[in-house]
């Protein structure tokens, strides 16, 4: 037995199925989890001293590889003045100031909060106090954190009450949220017909990344933003994993920013953080300061803006430069091509969906435009791959509904190591059962 496996066996007595978020524990692979023990520039090491160059990345905030002297000196200089005050302090304002000015005045006021899911309930709540409103549209397949509001499935039909999606959720809190198939505007238009002086705010991910990337199609946020004000709601853009990561400006940059149209709220998280505990939602001021205490909103959160986490947050955003995008460009592109040639030479249908540097393999042989059309992959093909890549060591997201994360660590020796890895865990992925 392997550390990692009895590391493992020990938390599942003491943590739910033994971790603290659920895609890593292997659900969709199988096998038990690796315990990470250490990582430093392009690589991870496991507690058994194995070492794996790295795909993940702490699912993305670590856009500059790990222990980054750069990021590792300024969280120290700020945990050895303190780890918390829970008073404002002056690298939150910083950070703020530097997010407010990189958004290309997208934004006029941010407020920081301590993850994702927090953000996007955040953004939510502003939006129905502003509006006086109380239904949500969101997309099927697209993931804005475990809030109630937002673990809903689609129900029969164009877009039906929300079901919940998870047990504790209230049917009647499911029920003020709307669901869509993803890239559709078709059937946006039909429910904001229907419902559109009852819907407070539309919510997409800038660039779907938790079905697998879905390449947004072209027009489709423009046209959100314009059906959601045509009917006086706010559009609400999720950057927690676009942002920052796809372009200095996120998701936004690439398309809304180019075609002159601005979402009311974004979400931030992520790169936001350096790898710390840390999201934002940011908007214009008369939208923001709904919130207290200038307004009456309610938020609040006591290691919201956390020293050490803004101090991680600046210093990544300082060292993502116009070279470093270009470089992580460069890379993704590299890593991608290794993968995908690799499938091909062993004949596996595959599909490569990519955003810049985001980007998701598909095992199969058809457009992956939805959840619907992801769901129809190979999972088991998927897992022998991932396995193989393991042992090979590279560590992937073990998930065929997760996205690739690179980072501007990776070298070229790292890129010989993939090649190599890539091959024998292609010819793995078409081995079928055998």
């Amino acid at each position: 037995m392997t550390r990692s496996e009895e590391l493992f066996a020990q938390a599942c007595t003491v943590m739910p199925g033994g971790v603290s978020s659920p895609v890593r524990a292997f659900g969709r692979v199988g096998g038990a989890p690796v315990f990470a023990a250490s990582g430093r520039g392009s690589r991870i090491t496991d507690v058994d001293g194995r070492q794996y160059l790295d795909l993940v990345n702490s699912w993305g905030p670590l856009i500059a590889g790990y222990s980054h002297p750069a990021i590792v000196a300024a969280v120290q200089a700020e945990v050895a003045r303190a780890t918390s005050f829970g008073a404002p302090c002056e690298v939150e304002l910083r950070l703020a100031q530097r997010v407010v000015e990189r958004m290309a005045g997208a934004i006029e006021r941010i407020r920081f909060t301590c993850s994702g899911t927090e953000a996007v309930m955040t953004a939510a709540r502003i939006a129905r106090g502003a509006t006086g409103r109380p239904l949500l549209v969101k997309f099927v397949g697209c993931y804005h954190g475990h809030a109630d509001s937002f673990l809903v499935a689609a129900g029969s039909g164009v877009a039906s009450l929300g079901l919940p999606d998870s047990p504790g959720v209230p049917s009647e809190i499911a029920a003020d949220t709307l669901t869509v198939p993803y890239g559709r505007l078709d059937l946006v238009e039909r429910v904001f017909a229907e419902r559109g002086d009852e819907i407070a705010a539309v919510v997409t991910e800038s660039v779907p990344a938790n079905m697998g990337v879905i390449v947004p199609p072209e027009g489709f946020n423009k046209g959100l933003y314009e059906i959601a004000h045509r009917h006086g709601a706010l559009m609400i853009q999720d950057e927690v994993l676009a942002g920052f990561r796809v372009s200095p400006t996120g998701g936004w940059g690439l398309q809304g920013r180019l075609e002159g149209w601005t979402p009311d709220l974004f979400t931030f998280g992520k790169v936001i953080g350096g790898g710390m505990p840390l999201a934002a939602v940011g908007g214009r001021a008369e939208l923001m300061d709904r919130l207290a205490p200038v307004g009456p909103i309610y938020q609040a959160g006591t290691l919201s803006g956390n020293p050490a986490a803004c101090a991680a947050g600046l210093a990544t955003l300082e060292l993502m430069d116009e070279d470093a995008y270009q470089k992580l460009y460069d890379i993704a592109d590299r890593v991608s091509g290794i993968v995908s040639a690799a499938l091909t030479r062993e004949g596996v249908a595959h599909r490569l969906n990519k955003v810049t540097s985001l980007f998701s393999f598909f095992l199969t042989d058809e457009p992956v435009v939805d959840f619907a059309s992801a769901s129809r992959q190979d999972h088991e093909a998927f897992a022998r791959f991932f396995h193989v890549a393991l042992d090979e060591g590279v560590w992937l997201p073990p998930s065929g509904f997760e996205a690739w994360f690179c980072s501007t660590a990776i070298t070229d020796d790292d890129l010989e190591h993939l090649e190599r890895a890539m091959a024998v865990a292609a010819r793995a992925a078409a081995a079928g059962g055998s």
